[in-house]
Protein backbone atom coordinates (compact mmCIF):
# COMPACT_ATOMS: atom_id res chain seq x y z
CA UNK A 1 0.00 0.00 0.00
CA UNK A 2 1.72 3.29 -1.25
CA UNK A 3 -0.02 5.73 1.75
CA UNK A 4 3.22 7.09 2.56
CA UNK A 5 2.85 11.11 1.59
CA UNK A 6 3.60 12.74 4.53
CA UNK A 7 4.67 16.04 4.13
CA UNK A 8 6.64 17.84 7.41
CA UNK A 9 5.21 19.88 10.01
CA UNK A 10 6.13 23.45 10.24
CA UNK A 11 5.61 26.17 12.32
CA UNK A 12 7.35 29.71 12.25
CA UNK A 13 5.97 32.63 14.27
CA UNK A 14 7.40 35.86 15.68
CA UNK A 15 7.12 38.50 19.19
CA UNK A 16 4.23 40.89 18.08
CA UNK A 17 5.05 44.77 18.09
CA UNK A 18 6.32 44.98 22.12
CA UNK A 19 8.27 47.34 24.04
CA UNK A 20 12.06 46.93 22.38
CA UNK A 21 13.54 45.14 25.54
CA UNK A 22 10.47 42.51 24.83
CA UNK A 23 12.56 41.55 21.47
CA UNK A 24 16.03 42.18 22.81
CA UNK A 25 15.12 39.36 25.25
CA UNK A 26 13.52 37.38 22.74
CA UNK A 27 14.83 34.03 22.08
CA UNK A 28 14.84 31.77 18.83
CA UNK A 29 14.25 28.80 19.36
CA UNK A 30 14.41 25.71 16.92
CA UNK A 31 12.62 22.29 18.17
CA UNK A 32 12.30 19.09 15.55
CA UNK A 33 10.28 16.53 16.70
CA UNK A 34 7.21 14.13 15.75
CA UNK A 35 3.38 15.88 15.76
CA UNK A 36 0.26 14.25 13.28
CA UNK A 37 2.07 11.62 12.38
CA UNK A 38 4.97 13.10 10.96
CA UNK A 39 8.66 14.90 11.59
CA UNK A 40 7.80 18.67 12.66
CA UNK A 41 9.61 21.06 13.17
CA UNK A 42 9.10 24.21 15.55
CA UNK A 43 11.12 27.83 15.11
CA UNK A 44 9.86 30.64 17.79
CA UNK A 45 11.13 34.11 18.32
CA UNK A 46 10.23 35.01 21.69
CA UNK A 47 11.21 35.65 25.54
CA UNK A 48 9.50 32.87 25.98
CA UNK A 49 10.06 30.68 23.41
CA UNK A 50 10.75 27.36 25.06
CA UNK A 51 7.57 26.96 27.21
CA UNK A 52 5.54 28.44 24.04
CA UNK A 53 6.65 25.38 22.21
CA UNK A 54 6.23 22.69 25.05
CA UNK A 55 2.31 24.32 24.87
CA UNK A 56 2.18 24.53 21.03
CA UNK A 57 3.14 20.37 21.21
CA UNK A 58 0.93 19.55 24.44
CA UNK A 59 -2.21 21.44 22.14
CA UNK A 60 -0.98 19.22 19.12
CA UNK A 61 -1.16 15.85 21.20
CA UNK A 62 -4.57 16.95 22.89
CA UNK A 63 -5.93 17.21 19.64
CA UNK A 64 -4.51 14.08 18.56
CA UNK A 65 -6.22 12.51 21.88
CA UNK A 66 -9.24 13.43 20.22
CA UNK A 67 -9.48 13.61 16.28
CA UNK A 68 -7.05 10.70 15.16
CA UNK A 69 -7.49 7.50 13.62
CA UNK A 70 -4.44 6.41 14.22
CA UNK A 71 -4.71 6.61 18.60
CA UNK A 72 -6.78 3.43 19.62
CA UNK A 73 -7.71 5.50 22.50
CA UNK A 74 -8.90 9.07 20.74
CA UNK A 75 -12.25 10.10 20.76
CA UNK A 76 -12.90 9.03 17.03
CA UNK A 77 -11.33 5.71 17.56
CA UNK A 78 -13.79 5.06 20.44
CA UNK A 79 -16.80 6.46 18.93
CA UNK A 80 -15.98 4.34 15.20
CA UNK A 81 -15.71 1.24 17.82
CA UNK A 82 -18.54 1.50 19.92
CA UNK A 83 -21.20 3.18 17.65
CA UNK A 84 -21.70 5.96 20.17
CA UNK A 85 -19.63 8.42 22.29
CA UNK A 86 -21.39 10.52 25.56
CA UNK A 87 -20.17 14.37 26.38
CA UNK A 88 -18.15 13.94 22.70
CA UNK A 89 -14.95 16.85 23.40
CA UNK A 90 -16.47 20.04 22.31
CA UNK A 91 -13.01 20.19 19.56
CA UNK A 92 -14.92 17.25 17.80
CA UNK A 93 -18.48 17.99 17.54
CA UNK A 94 -16.94 21.48 16.34
CA UNK A 95 -14.95 19.65 13.65
CA UNK A 96 -17.95 17.25 12.49
CA UNK A 97 -20.08 20.45 12.22
CA UNK A 98 -17.62 22.17 9.97
CA UNK A 99 -17.23 18.99 7.63
CA UNK A 100 -21.31 19.18 8.30
CA UNK A 101 -21.62 22.77 6.48
CA UNK A 102 -18.80 21.83 3.41
CA UNK A 103 -21.15 18.29 2.64
CA UNK A 104 -24.15 20.13 2.28
CA UNK A 105 -21.89 22.65 0.40
CA UNK A 106 -20.68 20.07 -1.77
CA UNK A 107 -23.71 18.20 -2.22
CA UNK A 108 -22.33 15.17 -0.40
CA UNK A 109 -19.28 14.93 -2.01
CA UNK A 110 -17.54 15.57 1.31
CA UNK A 111 -18.72 13.03 3.59
CA UNK A 112 -16.70 11.70 6.85
CA UNK A 113 -18.39 8.33 6.52
CA UNK A 114 -16.39 6.98 3.95
CA UNK A 115 -13.75 5.65 5.99
CA UNK A 116 -15.49 2.07 6.29
CA UNK A 117 -14.44 2.03 2.13
CA UNK A 118 -11.07 3.72 2.93
CA UNK A 119 -10.42 0.13 4.83
CA UNK A 120 -12.06 -1.59 2.05
CA UNK A 121 -9.52 -0.23 -0.30
CA UNK A 122 -6.53 0.00 1.95
CA UNK A 123 -7.12 -3.98 3.12
CA UNK A 124 -7.65 -5.13 -0.92
CA UNK A 125 -4.42 -3.08 -2.04
CA UNK A 126 -2.24 -4.43 1.22
CA UNK A 127 -3.67 -8.22 -0.39
CA UNK A 128 -2.43 -6.96 -3.82
CA UNK A 129 -6.00 -6.85 -5.51
CA UNK A 130 -8.62 -4.20 -6.00
CA UNK A 131 -12.27 -4.21 -4.35
CA UNK A 132 -15.19 -5.55 -6.65
CA UNK A 133 -18.17 -4.03 -7.48
CA UNK A 134 -19.94 -6.60 -4.84
CA UNK A 135 -17.80 -5.41 -1.69
CA UNK A 136 -18.14 -1.93 -2.60
CA UNK A 137 -21.71 -2.10 -2.97
CA UNK A 138 -21.95 -3.73 0.41
CA UNK A 139 -19.45 -1.38 2.20
CA UNK A 140 -21.74 1.74 0.52
CA UNK A 141 -24.72 0.60 2.69
CA UNK A 142 -22.18 1.12 5.97
CA UNK A 143 -21.51 5.06 4.39
CA UNK A 144 -24.01 8.37 4.40
CA UNK A 145 -23.77 11.37 6.65
CA UNK A 146 -27.23 11.54 7.34
CA UNK A 147 -27.41 8.39 8.99
CA UNK A 148 -24.70 9.90 11.99
CA UNK A 149 -26.84 11.84 14.63
CA UNK A 150 -24.86 14.81 15.92
CA UNK A 151 -25.60 16.08 19.34
CA UNK A 152 -23.79 17.82 22.20
CA UNK A 153 -25.17 15.14 24.45
CA UNK A 154 -23.65 12.18 22.58
CA UNK A 155 -22.67 11.39 18.63
CA UNK A 156 -24.30 8.09 17.30
CA UNK A 157 -23.48 5.84 14.37
CA UNK A 158 -25.32 3.44 12.80
CA UNK A 159 -23.94 -0.21 13.10
CA UNK A 160 -20.84 -0.71 11.29
CA UNK A 161 -20.29 3.01 10.21
CA UNK A 162 -17.14 4.75 11.05
CA UNK A 163 -15.89 8.30 10.50
CA UNK A 164 -12.53 9.69 9.17
CA UNK A 165 -11.46 13.42 9.53
CA UNK A 166 -8.68 13.21 7.00
CA UNK A 167 -9.78 15.62 4.76
CA UNK A 168 -10.54 18.09 7.51
CA UNK A 169 -8.49 17.34 10.87
CA UNK A 170 -5.04 18.64 9.62
CA UNK A 171 -6.67 22.23 8.88
CA UNK A 172 -8.44 21.96 11.87
CA UNK A 173 -5.17 21.53 13.90
CA UNK A 174 -3.66 24.12 12.16
CA UNK A 175 -6.73 26.63 13.07
CA UNK A 176 -5.98 25.76 16.53
CA UNK A 177 -2.48 26.13 17.01
CA UNK A 178 -3.08 29.34 15.49
CA UNK A 179 -5.11 30.34 18.28
CA UNK A 180 -2.81 29.28 20.28
CA UNK A 181 0.09 31.22 19.21
CA UNK A 182 -2.13 34.64 18.59
CA UNK A 183 -3.15 34.42 22.06
CA UNK A 184 0.64 33.78 23.44
CA UNK A 185 1.47 37.33 21.23
CA UNK A 186 3.39 35.72 18.33
CA UNK A 187 2.37 37.08 14.65
CA UNK A 188 3.48 36.79 11.30
CA UNK A 189 2.65 33.14 11.91
CA UNK A 190 2.92 30.73 9.36
CA UNK A 191 1.88 27.18 10.07
CA UNK A 192 2.30 23.78 7.84
CA UNK A 193 0.47 20.79 9.01
CA UNK A 194 0.21 19.87 5.44
CA UNK A 195 -2.49 22.76 4.76
CA UNK A 196 -1.04 26.30 5.63
CA UNK A 197 -2.11 28.95 7.74
CA UNK A 198 -1.07 32.13 8.02
CA UNK A 199 -1.33 34.97 10.50
CA UNK A 200 0.57 38.20 8.90
CA UNK A 201 2.99 38.02 6.67
CA UNK A 202 7.11 37.13 6.13
CA UNK A 203 8.93 38.96 9.41
CA UNK A 204 10.85 41.24 6.84
CA UNK A 205 7.34 42.23 5.04
CA UNK A 206 4.93 40.26 2.27
CA UNK A 207 3.07 37.71 2.10
CA UNK A 208 4.32 33.77 3.01
CA UNK A 209 5.69 32.41 -0.80
CA UNK A 210 3.54 29.23 -0.18
CA UNK A 211 4.37 26.81 -3.58
CA UNK A 212 1.23 25.77 -4.92
CA UNK A 213 1.06 22.27 -7.05
CA UNK A 214 1.88 24.10 -10.03
CA UNK A 215 4.88 25.39 -9.22
CA UNK A 216 3.60 28.79 -8.55
CA UNK A 217 3.98 30.99 -5.37
CA UNK A 218 0.84 32.64 -3.78
CA UNK A 219 1.55 35.26 -1.29
CA UNK A 220 -0.18 34.09 1.64
CA UNK A 221 -1.20 36.79 4.51
CA UNK A 222 -4.68 36.15 6.80
CA UNK A 223 -5.76 33.13 5.04
CA UNK A 224 -5.05 29.09 4.99
CA UNK A 225 -4.43 27.17 1.42
CA UNK A 226 -5.13 23.52 0.91
CA UNK A 227 -4.21 21.64 -1.77
CA UNK A 228 -5.81 18.19 -2.65
CA UNK A 229 -4.48 15.78 -5.24
CA UNK A 230 -6.38 12.86 -6.11
CA UNK A 231 -3.49 10.85 -6.81
CA UNK A 232 -1.21 12.63 -4.48
CA UNK A 233 -1.50 8.78 -2.25
CA UNK A 234 -2.39 6.57 -3.44
CA UNK A 235 -3.56 3.03 -2.33
CA UNK A 236 -2.26 0.81 -4.99
CA UNK A 237 1.31 0.51 -6.15
CA UNK A 238 0.61 1.60 -9.68
CA UNK A 239 -0.52 4.59 -8.11
CA UNK A 240 -3.74 4.33 -10.20
CA UNK A 241 -6.00 4.20 -7.29
CA UNK A 242 -6.50 7.91 -4.65
CA UNK A 243 -7.27 8.06 -1.67
CA UNK A 244 -10.60 10.78 -2.04
CA UNK A 245 -13.16 8.26 -2.14
CA UNK A 246 -16.83 9.12 -3.75
CA UNK A 247 -19.40 8.20 -0.99
CA UNK A 248 -21.93 7.57 -3.74
CA UNK A 249 -20.21 5.61 -5.99
CA UNK A 250 -17.64 4.19 -3.45
CA UNK A 251 -14.80 4.42 -6.10
CA UNK A 252 -11.73 6.65 -6.12
CA UNK A 253 -12.30 10.14 -7.63
CA UNK A 254 -12.23 9.91 -11.06
CA UNK A 255 -9.04 11.63 -13.01
CA UNK A 256 -11.30 15.46 -13.39
CA UNK A 257 -8.42 16.96 -11.78
CA UNK A 258 -5.24 16.77 -10.95
CA UNK A 259 -4.65 19.08 -8.02
CA UNK A 260 -7.06 21.90 -6.64
CA UNK A 261 -5.93 24.52 -4.53
CA UNK A 262 -8.50 26.23 -2.23
CA UNK A 263 -7.83 29.50 0.16
CA UNK A 264 -10.39 30.75 2.84
CA UNK A 265 -10.09 32.56 6.25
CA UNK A 266 -9.90 28.71 8.03
CA UNK A 267 -7.54 25.98 7.24
CA UNK A 268 -10.14 23.08 7.90
CA UNK A 269 -12.55 24.79 5.53
CA UNK A 270 -9.91 25.17 2.95
CA UNK A 271 -9.00 21.43 3.74
CA UNK A 272 -12.73 20.36 3.13
CA UNK A 273 -13.11 22.27 0.27
CA UNK A 274 -9.92 21.23 -1.70
CA UNK A 275 -10.71 17.44 -0.39
CA UNK A 276 -14.70 18.44 -2.21
CA UNK A 277 -13.40 19.60 -5.22
CA UNK A 278 -11.45 16.79 -6.48
CA UNK A 279 -14.68 14.96 -6.74
CA UNK A 280 -16.24 17.80 -8.63
CA UNK A 281 -17.59 17.36 -12.13
CA UNK A 282 -16.72 20.90 -13.12
CA UNK A 283 -15.02 24.56 -12.57
CA UNK A 284 -18.32 25.58 -11.67
CA UNK A 285 -19.67 22.75 -9.31
CA UNK A 286 -16.09 23.67 -7.42
CA UNK A 287 -16.85 27.36 -7.21
CA UNK A 288 -20.50 27.48 -6.86
CA UNK A 289 -19.51 25.70 -3.74
CA UNK A 290 -16.54 27.74 -2.61
CA UNK A 291 -19.34 30.20 -3.02
CA UNK A 292 -21.40 28.88 0.31
CA UNK A 293 -18.44 30.15 2.53
CA UNK A 294 -17.49 33.35 2.92
CA UNK A 295 -13.53 34.50 2.01
CA UNK A 296 -13.53 31.03 0.24
CA UNK A 297 -11.38 31.17 -3.00
CA UNK A 298 -10.35 28.32 -5.83
CA UNK A 299 -6.56 29.46 -6.34
CA UNK A 300 -5.73 26.77 -9.06
CA UNK A 301 -7.19 23.60 -10.50
CA UNK A 302 -4.78 21.77 -12.73
CA UNK A 303 -6.25 19.30 -15.03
Amino acid sequence: MMLTRRRLIAISAVLATAPAIAHANAATRFWTGQALGARASIRIEHPEADTIVARVMAEINRLEDILSLYRPHSALSRLNRDGHLQDPPFELLECLSLADAVQRASGGRFDPTVQPLWTLWAESAANGTRPGSAEVDRVLTNVGWGKVRLEAAAITLHPGMALTLNGIGQGYVADRVAVLLDAEGLTDILIDTGEFRALGGQPGGGGWPVRLESGERLPLRQRALATSAPLGTTFDQAARDGHILDPVTGMPAPANWRSVSVSAPSAAIADALATAACLMPDLGSILAMNERFEGAHLEAASL
